[in-house]
Order: structure tokens, then C-alpha cells, then sequence
């Protein structure tokens, strides 16, 4: 069941926040409305990993690029029991001779940011993103 909620606004705001819609390719005010306040309150509650208190368990998605000769130490890092892996893919970009490895994984605040800054402090390693998921009570999963 939906509900409608409503807020007051100048109209500089409102025109800044219209170009802002358009510009992220949403076609419905109401969406990004609600993915924004989302967004903005998983932020504020909870932080981004770098700023993520210590021991909250978290899940999300990990890219990384690489050259071929990081393979065997992101198979130690999958194998690993700092984290747990759910999906692993692998793909070879031939236009710029890169390497992408994109993991869904699962583990404490402290290890997913351990693992990140190893990673990103690993020779031949180009760029590592972790994404954290957002979290909700209950939904499809």
C-alpha cells in the first residue's frame, strides 16, 4: 500500500532538484526521492566502511582490477576465513588488457576493510570498490 508524503520547497531548490532527477536517468520523482532518503539515512546511521564502527556485519559487492598475476592471492582471499564469498565472476577486458573480478561477500566491517586496503596495496592491483548493501528488515531475499 502506498502512501503519499509531501514537503514544502523553494523554487530554486525544486528546479535544481528536478535537473538533478533528469540528470541520474530516473524517470519518477517518487523513486529517486525514495532512494535518496534511503541512501542518505544507511549513510548517516550506519556510515560508508571507512568510517563503520568496528565488528557490524555487513554484506555487498567487491570490484576488483587487476593484471593476470593477482589471480592466486584473490584465491587465497576467497578461500579465506576472514570473509565469506556467496558469488565470485571473473571476466578479461581486451580492450584495456585488464582483469575484473566481482565478489559478493559477507563479513565483519573490520575484515571487508582489512581485505580492501591489502588489496588495494597489492603490486599489479589498478582499483578495488566494495559496495556496501543496503540493509532492510525484510524484503525479497
Amino acid at each position: 500500500m502506498s502512501r503519499v508524503l509531501s514537503f514544502s520547497t523553494d523554487k530554486e531548490f525544486a528546479n535544481r532538484l528536478g535537473r538533478l532527477i533528469e540528470q541520474s536517468g530516473y524517470n519518477n520523482r517518487s523513486m529517486f526521492l525514495r532512494d535518496a532518503s534511503i541512501h542518505f539515512a544507511e549513510a548517516t546511521l550506519r556510515g560508508d566502511l571507512d568510517t563503520m564502527r568496528d565488528g557490524v556485519d555487513i554484506e555487498g559487492t567487491t570490484v576488483i582490477y587487476y593484471q593476470h598475476n593477482v589471480e592466486h592471492k584473490l584465491s587465497e582471499l576467497r578461500h579465506s576465513d576472514s570473509i565469506t564469498v556467496s558469488s565470485y565472476h571473473h571476466n578479461c577486458l581486451t580492450s584495456s588488457h585488464t582483469c575484473v573480478d566481482t565478489m559478493q561477500i559477507k563479513g565483519s566491517s573490520e575484515a571487508i576493510r582489512e581485505m580492501v586496503e591489502k588489496l588495494k596495496n597489492t603490486k599489479d592491483v589498478d582499483r578495488v570498490e566494495f559496495v556496501v548493501a543496503p540493509f532492510r528488515e525484510a524484503g525479497c531475499c
